[in-house]
């Protein structure tokens, strides 16, 4: 085995890099595809995406932005490396039938059971992923609706009601309440356009340690490795009834273990070699984005995928939110001070 500053350890982890900036993840490239083959293809890979005003919506009533000091040798077209906050949500929003076919809620309202806020260091070479747990109980805010009026603050709500109440904005508002820190941008996959990303990758690979056995997720695997398709790798992502104690906080490892295997697929997928699977992979990835307005084009998704071009799947790391049972409900859990607070406060 090579040592880890050998040549072998630097070809490894320049292809992981490579991969992460070709999925840009794959952006930079779909961009170039639709300028110079066919302005349709730009088109339509740019109206894939919906947006959501989160700053109109909200205004000043939130966190502070951190002071950011300005590049020293500004280029005639700088990439973005300061510090950013992003709120990742998996909902099913966008088709509810095909989502509940793919083992979504019976229910025809959206929900989000799962909460990322993805941290990227300055300089965009290290990034920490923090997963909300969706039995968090939270002080939830009073909440602007898009159709006017207000949701109305409850205390000791369970975390994922905020969207299922009052979608995105009330989603951002009640992470930005729950931890003090300002997101910089919104960021919400729709679980069916996730699976069809994983297929236009060909499949991820994930080693499991348990058993899964989940008519639910309609997921049934034995502990191991398997190599899973987009419904599969989806299953994957919402199952919690078949592990031990139906426990969320077990899911979301798994979600951690399939954010992980993701990163690895897209850097063993060489997609600027390929402009079919380029296209596939853009047209996944976009269809199944909603974003804040700051990030609803093309464009910007490029520069942010532009922006991780030396961020490694490596220098990712994942965590939890420090939980522990609430008092009044043992199926519930609620932050655990002041170790949340200490995390949050680092991500500031």
């Amino acid at each position: 085995m090579a040592a880890r500053g050998g040549q072998d350890g630097r070809d490894g982890r320049d292809g992981r890099r490579k991969g992460l900036r070709a999925a840009g993840l794959a952006l930079t490239g779909a961009l170039l595809l639709g300028a110079g083959a066919a302005g349709w293809a730009y088109l339509h890979l740019n109206g894939n995406i919906k947006s959501v005003d989160i700053n109109g919506a909200l205004g000043d009533d939130r966190p502070a932005r951190p002071v950011t000091v300005p590049s020293a040798s500004p280029s005639a077209s700088p990439v973005p490396t300061g510090a950013l906050n992003l709120l990742v949500l998996g909902s099913d929003s966008r088709t509810g039938e095909e989502n509940r076919e793919l083992g979504g809620g019976d229910s025809g309202g959206a929900r989000s059971d799962t909460a990322m806020v993805v941290h990227l260091d300055a300089g965009r070479t290290a990034a920490t992923v923090v997963s909300i747990p969706r039995d968090t109980l939270v002080e939830r805010p009073s909440c602007p609706l898009p159709s006017g009026g207000t949701t109305r603050a409850v205390s000791g709500a369970m975390f994922n009601t905020a969207y299922e109440l009052g979608g995105p904005v009330c989603a951002v508002k009640t992470v930005e309440s729950l931890t003090g820190v300002r997101m910089d941008h919104y960021v919400e996959v729709d679980f069916s356009g996730f699976a069809d990303l994983v297929d236009a990758l060909g499949g991820v690979t994930v080693t499991t340690d348990v058993d899964i056995d989940d008519d639910k997720s309609h997921l049934h695997l034995d502990a191991g490795t398997h190599h899973l398709d987009g419904t599969e790798a989806l299953g994957l992502a919402r199952t919690r009834y078949g592990l031990a104690g139906g426990s969320d906080l077990a899911r979301i490892e798994l979600q951690h273990k399939l954010v992980k295997a993701l990163l690895e697929q897209v850097s063993a997928t060489d997609l600027l070699t390929d402009p079919a699977r380029l296209y596939q992979v853009a047209d996944a990835l976009t269809g199944s984005l909603t974003t804040d307005t700051g990030l609803d084009s093309l464009g910007e998704l490029t520069d942010l995928g532009r922006s991780l071009g030396d961020l490694a799947a490596d220098d990712v790391r994942t965590l939890t939110m420090p939980v522990l049972p609430a008092p009044s409900d043992p199926n519930r859990v609620v932050a655990d001070q002041p170790d949340a607070a200490d995390l949050w406060e680092s991500l500031r």
